[in-house]
């Protein structure tokens, strides 16, 4: 019967996952030689608009028609697809992005790798399938995703320079801030981030889509307290240090967004930077706004830029000092935010040449803080201050002092 003359073939990361012998998250299916109504009739159940994706009726997986696509306009939605029963394995794989992305596998298990996959998993490199990679913006953003992954491939000389005309020629400046926005993410995510953004500076990229964070580079800071004194470089080593502490994405993007105002102190200033918390703040938003940064994300990025120094320095800090530390960080209201802007804190202290593993009291302490004012009872206190005739803000100062020597008890009891 026709409707049963057709092949389907595993595609893309699941065979390259096995081949790096990782284990496989997601399978993809192309289907070669069938109409979307040779699948209809098999029982398949359609899910795509844009181009023929299909449900599997009996293991639900999701399956594509081959398919060609052509350029048709600037930018990521600028493209035409074609998905017809001539359309070949070979065609479909031609217009992936990386070779180790370009490889299928039939249904006995044999490889089909017409671009050199397999070569340059071996080799460990990241290499573009063809010219039409050039296509698509958002590729750039997956590769230096990838090369945050897979730390140990380097990225093919062809592929950085053809990457570098892609920017060039204003590719990058197409991009919308949904997709961007998804690949930064999903890059943060990895194991180590750095890469991400070595690749996309390494490209031209970086300056495209982060100006905010290339001008990090080649700008100093007291070696002192930042042996590795260059701030971009500072940069990198904080976000390998939220991957290494399995940090959630929140603290990444603010530590992504922590120190952006040392980009923009005045030459006659550096290597010190005063002031640049306030700075920082305003271009991490600056940044979210453009991207369309989740509001979590956002929110912490702000925080983080702001207060960072002063949680730094809580050590040295009298009560009172750390009760309005914890007032401006809201963390009465918003503890879980608290506990997340002091994690990115952390990150940001043991981001720093040879002083990877230094311990960071800081954190543990203002949790402590923390934990200390929450347990003083807020109902009561109001009370009490109203039973004494006072009226707004003189509950509110009421509430103030109780935490206050709440903070005082427990700073001397420790």
């Amino acid at each position: 019967m026709a409707a049963t003359h057709f092949q389907t073939y595993l595609v893309g990361g699941a065979v390259r996952d096995r081949l790096l012998g990782l284990p496989v998250q997601d399978r993809d299916w192309v289907v070669v030689g069938a109409s979307p109504q040779t699948l209809l009739d098999a029982g398949y159940q359609p899910v795509g608009k844009d181009f023929p994706v299909f449900l599997h009726p009996q293991t639900h997986e999701e399956v594509a028609l081959a398919r060609t696509e052509r350029k048709t306009a600037a930018g990521y939605h600028g493209f035409a697809f074609h998905a017809a029963p001539d359309v070949t394995l070979e065609q479909d794989l031609a217009r992936r992005d990386l070779t180790i992305n370009a490889m299928a596998e039939d249904e006995a298990g044999a490889v089909i790798d017409p671009h050199g996959g397999q070569r340059d998993i071996r080799d460990r490199v990241l290499r573009h399938v063809s010219p039409a990679f050039a296509e698509d913006p958002v590729r750039i953003l997956r590769l230096a995703r990838f090369a945050a992954r897979f730390a140990d491939f380097t990225v093919a000389p062809e592929t950085v320079a053809l990457m570098r005309d892609m920017v060039a020629a204003g590719e990058v400046d197409a991009l919308v801030p949904e997709r961007v926005w998804q690949e930064l993410s999903r890059g943060l995510m990895e194991k180590k981030p750095s890469r991400m953004f070595e690749v996309l500076r390494d490209a031209g990229a970086l300056a495209r889509l982060l100006p905010e964070v290339e001008a990090l580079f080649g700008v100093p800071q007291p070696e002192a307290h930042h042996p590795e004194i260059d701030t971009g470089i500072h940069l990198l080593m904080v976000l390998d240090q939220c991957a290494l502490q399995g940090a959630p994405l929140t603290v990444r993007y603010a530590c992504l967004c922590h120190d952006l105002g040392k980009g923009t102190t005045r030459k006659e200033e550096l290597p010190r930077h005063i002031a640049h918390e306030v700075r920082s703040e305003k271009l991490a938003r600056q940044v979210s706004e453009r991207w369309k940064v989740p509001t979590d994300c956002r929110e912490l990025a702000e925080l983080v830029a702001r207060e960072h120094t002063h949680v730094h320095q809580s050590g040295a800090f009298g009560a009172e000092a750390r009760l309005r530390l914890l007032e401006r960080c809201d963390a009465w209201r918003r503890p879980q935010r608290f506990a997340e802007a002091l994690w990115a804190c952390e990150c940001d202290a043991r981001g720093r040449l040879g002083l990877e593993d230094r311990p960071y009291p800081q954190r543990q302490r203002l949790l402590d803080d923390l934990a200390a004012t929450q347990a003083v009872d807020l109902a009561a206190v109001s009370a009490e201050a109203v039973a004494r005739g006072a009226k707004g803000p003189a509950i509110g100062a009421a509430v103030k002092a109780a935490r206050l020597r709440a903070l005082l008890s427990f700073t001397n009891a420790a």
